[in-house]
């Protein structure tokens, strides 16, 4: 969990943005949506193939945009 002491004559908004940052950094928003919604281990491995493919295809037009 990310906390912050307010520190004397510090701003309420300079408070929140090092709060946000540390909260980023920690990657808690992430984790929560990632534990938000359950997923079947089937659509759990079809949404991960489905990236790979993507991430294949991409790198091919990267290779032959480049001429490799």
């Amino acid at each position: 969990m990310a906390f912050i002491v307010l520190e004397e004559g510090e701003s309420i908004e300079s408070a929140l943005r090092r709060f946000k940052r540390k909260v980023q950094q920690q990657a808690i928003i992430k984790e929560i949506k990632k534990h938000s919604v359950y997923y079947k281990p089937g659509e759990k491995k079809r949404m991960k193939s489905a990236l790979a493919r993507k991430r294949m295809r991409r790198r091919m037009k990267r290779e032959k945009d480049f001429g490799y």
